[in-house]
């Protein structure tokens, strides 16, 4: 099996395991079971920090074997899986707005993955590339969402880059962590674990400030960022490549526009958080990838502590 097909079902499996991981949570809160003693005694919930765990670790493992520019945008496969998980659980069918949208993040991601390369990386940011990456980020963070500004499509922006840098980041310390020729403990992998470590939890917070006033258009905007910053990296500092010239670009560029556009469709929600409601169950995925750490938009009121969900790098 070459190295980017096994990528491929590396982030298939994960994107799986998150979406399964999220319905489940965002049916646990839905029913009140999210609080304190009750939650620690849930197998359910036990299950669902078990699956993203999983899907963690699916994806750390999908970076060692593929580039960036394949590995990511799958990510946007969570949402696709979401679809028929939470209309199960639901008891319902999918609507046609969402096999709409299904259609169209497959076929825009199947366009993207043709016209990339797809080779295994072997090229990792050095630590003054990665502090480079790290300072241009932390700037652009800081201006998208900066103090005084109103939550909302900033905000998302701004998760999406961090959380796309540090899956950039993430795969610059799996490759050289599993070089044989040095020690998986040396001053670069440590130093970039770190900003690793940063941009992940900065990336999280961002994205739960962002779904303050609403889900649909920052949830959509968070997904699209976060390939679009690590394609950034890939392709112009790691020497990944689209392959077929000019042609090869056209595909890639109209297969990210076909799926962002059925990004945007599946991430719509009419009921989100800042009115108070829950999330319409026509749109299961939105409900379903609500949930954060604090954050429950289907509990109760009053509501009740969340758990917390790991999120994709």
């Amino acid at each position: 099996m070459s190295a980017a097909l096994l990528a491929v079902l590396l982030s298939l499996v994960s994107a799986v395991a998150y979406a399964a991981a999220a319905v489940v949570q965002e049916r646990l809160a839905s029913r009140g079971s999210v609080g304190g003693a009750r939650l620690l005694a849930s197998g359910a919930w036990w299950g669902s920090v078990a699956l993203n765990a999983a899907a963690a670790l699916l994806h750390v493992v999908a970076l060692r074997y593929g580039p960036l520019t394949v590995v990511q945008p799958l990510g946007a496969l969570t949402l696709v899986a979401a679809v028929p998980l939470g209309a199960r659980l639901a008891g319902r069918r999918v609507g046609a707005v969402e096999w709409r949208g299904v259609a169209l993040t497959l076929g825009g991601l199947a366009a993207v993955l043709a016209a990339v390369s797809g080779s295994a990386p072997d090229d990792v940011l050095s630590v003054p590339e990665a502090l480079v990456v790290a300072g241009a980020t932390a700037a652009l963070v800081g201006l998208l969402a900066r103090p005084g500004a109103r939550p909302g499509l900033r905000h998302a922006t701004a998760s999406g880059v961090a959380s796309g840098v540090a899956s950039a980041l993430t795969q610059t310390v799996t490759v050289a962590a599993t070089d044989r020729s040095g020690s998986p403990f040396d001053a670069q992998v440590i130093a970039v674990a770190v900003l690793v470590a940063a941009f992940a939890a900065g990336g999280l917070l961002l994205s739960q400030t962002a779904y303050r006033d609403g889900l649909g258009a920052p949830l959509a905007v968070v997904t699209l960022a976060n390939p679009v910053a690590a394609a950034v990296i890939g392709l112009s500092l790691l020497s990944e490549q689209v392959r077929g010239g000019a042609a090869g670009v056209l595909t890639a560029l109209a297969g990210a526009g076909l799926a962002a556009w059925g990004v945007f469709l599946l991430a719509r929600t009419p009921h989100g958080p800042a009115d108070g409601g829950r999330p319409d169950s026509d749109h299961p995925v939105a409900a379903v990838l609500a949930l954060g750490p604090g954050q429950a938009p289907c509990e109760p009121s009053p509501p009740s502590p969340s758990p917390e969900r790991l999120t994709r790098l």
